[in-house]
């Protein structure tokens, strides 16, 4: 059974235990691998009845398997992901009249691999993303990309390597036809433009609105729309900066589901780095974490073997200090730091998270919240 195969079986069990939600979106990424225009067709015509009827989810179960089956029909290549698209070392930026200076930073990244850029503002993401996507330069390093075929200029490298910043400008007209100006000046063939476009509104969710214009958008469709414009294009690598930026929290995890299917494409997966304040959200979406202080870098899956997995636990209780002193003294607390809100415990490597939650529900300790951060980059910002 191939990739293609394994995810349309992924979409059947989605249907089967009736999540509609997840189970939909996925289905149209099966769709989009197959790059055929009549399944194209057939998903668009599906997305419709299913937002002209809302509330008939067992019938649209079975359309949806209907067309799975002729998904699962076709023959979808893999692409390889083995060859690293983007290889930058030891990468240095410094500014004459500031003393920021941003590295040495050293990132690889193979198609269909997601990374997270975290850090406080003003320690260097955006100049990084920028130097990523050359648009500035940098003062020492080397910067290496591996496209699928040469970017023979300008226009062919923009067309394989896209930066979204946080904003965005204003556009004119309606969305749908927005997008299918983009396609009609990336040369894609006359007949298959309104179906790419509209494959694409129904993928990004933007079904609805496809007839609205930029002032009648949130931001969050905004930024949708900026994504399908870019997807349209088929990028190599995608640098986003912020893209959560003014988004709800149910909002954030869905766009960032979306990112990462759609770079795990079967035929046409993407290196994504993106930008973000929303830390857990996005290491939970992340192959790698890269975190930036002081325009210094520091790797998440690197720093995790430098600590030998300590343990390290965030807590937020009304108990004061001395009682979680007295309730973690017999496995042995190394260090506890409270910030005014949440305490931070570390413990030897020895001890165990399902420890912790034992001694906390023996004494009865109230909780309001409890992570294990021991691999997460929020204990860089303890720091």
């Amino acid at each position: 059974m191939n990739l293609h195969q394994i995810r349309v079986k992924e979409v059947y069990s989605f249907l089967d235990n009736k999540d509609i939600l997840l189970g939909f979106r996925k289905l149209l990424d099966c769709a989009m691998d197959t790059q055929n225009m009549s399944i194209y067709q057939e998903a668009i015509n599906l997305t419709d009845w299913k937002e002209n009827n809302p509330n008939e989810i067992d019938e649209l179960i079975v359309r949806s398997k209907k067309v799975l089956e002729k998904i699962n029909q076709i023959e979808v290549v893999e692409t390889s992901r083995e060859i690293s698209v983007l290889e930058a070392q030891d990468i240095c930026k410094t500014y004459g009249f500031s003393k920021f200076a941003l590295g040495p930073v050293s990132v690889q990244i193979k198609k269909g691999q997601v990374y997270g850029l975290v850090g406080e503002n003003g320690n260097g993401k955006t100049t990084l993303l920028r130097i990523l996507a050359k648009e500035i330069s940098f003062n020492q390093g080397n910067l290496k990309f591996s496209f699928s075929a040469e970017a023979k200029s300008d226009y062919d490298l923009r067309t394989r390597l896209i930066y979204i910043p946080q904003r965005t400008e204003r556009w004119y007209g309606s969305l749908k036809d927005n997008l299918k100006f983009v396609l009609a000046n990336y040369g894609e063939k006359p007949s298959e433009i309104e179906t790419r476009v509209l494959m694409m509104i129904a993928r990004l969710g933007l079904w609805k609105y496809k007839h609205l214009q930029w002032n009648e958008l949130s931001s969050g469709y905004k930024m949708r729309f900026e994504l399908a414009r870019t997807l349209l294009r088929k990028p190599e690598i995608l640098l986003l900066d912020e893209p959560l930026a003014n988004l709800d929290v149910l909002a954030q995890q869905v766009i960032l589901e979306d990112l990462k299917a759609i770079s795990n494409s079967v035929n046409n997966p993407i290196a994504l780095i993106l930008s973000s304040q929303q830390l857990y959200e996005v290491e939970k979406m992340s192959d790698k974490v890269i975190f930036l202080k002081n325009g210094r870098y520091k790797d998440n899956l690197e720093e995790e073997v430098q600590l030998q997995n300590d343990l390290i636990i965030e807590i937020d209780s009304s108990v004061s200090r001395e009682i979680l002193q007295e309730v973690f003294a017999e496995v042995g607390l190394l260090k506890m730091v409270y910030n005014g809100g949440i305490y931070v415990v570390y413990f030897s490597n020895e001890v165990q998270f399902s420890d912790v939650l034992f001694l906390l529900g023996k004494a009865k300790v109230p909780l309001t919240y409890i992570r294990n951060i021991s691999a997460s980059t929020r204990r860089f910002f303890m720091n």
